[in-house]
């Protein structure tokens, strides 16, 4: 297992950059991107729903053939893994679970857990499906985020990608309709150092309020 590297969230940040050209040899194992996903999992949501769902692909012929669905993206054959990540149009079926659990684990009364759970069903299903799937998109980028920090701070590369062809990827990896792709992360060891890019001036992009 890749040992975790001692840095702060500052350093990370800055050293993160999208890498698209990988070492095609290095292999991450399944229960190192399990460990990665999980602690990932800790990032906000909606109501606490979590409305986000992963598929991970490893096989070397389904990533060959997902690079065909990506616009022909070279590091999504050649990187370790591809993380699909998804969102969940229907995450107020989880409510039951996510709010039971909390309960259980001593985080609210008994009380409060049927407040949000019926509070929840009286609101969320009846929202337009547009309405929740912004909702899903806003917190997949929440967690995809989580997870290319959480990489970089094992030693890995990362690079979001959202130019693929969504109803391909659909079919191929047979997504049931309640879950729609997002984007793709590719996750690997690096062969060459990132393209560096720049940011626009704060003062370009904040507006300050008096």
């Amino acid at each position: 297992m890749q040992t975790v590297m001692s840095k702060s969230l500052s350093e990370l940040i800055n050293e993160r950059h999208s890498v698209r050209k990988y070492d095609s040899s290095y292999i991450i194992s399944q229960e190192e991107i399990k460990n990665m996903l999980k602690e990932a999992t800790l990032a906000p949501s909606s109501s606490n729903l979590q409305p986000w769902r992963f598929i991970v692909i490893q096989d070397q012929e389904a990533k060959k053939e997902l690079r065909a669905i990506a616009n022909n993206q070279e590091q999504v054959e050649t990187a370790s893994a591809v993380i699909a990540v998804l969102g969940d149009k229907e995450m107020y079926k989880s409510v039951e679970k996510v709010y039971r659990g909390a309960y259980e684990a001593g985080f609210m009364d008994e009380a409060n857990m049927t407040r949000l759970i019926e509070s929840t069903n009286k609101t969320y299903p009846f929202a337009p499906e547009e309405a929740r799937k912004n909702i899903a998109a806003f917190d997949a980028g929440l967690i995809s985020m989580q997870i290319m920090l959480i990489a970089k701070d094992r030693g890995y590369d990362t690079v979001p990608m959202g130019g693929f062809d969504k109803a391909q990827f659909m079919e191929k990896f047979a997504v049931e309709d309640r879950y729609f792709p997002i984007v793709l992360i590719s996750l690997g060891k690096a062969a060459a150092p990132a393209f560096k890019t720049t940011r626009l001036p704060l003062e370009d992009v904040l507006i300050e309020y008096r």
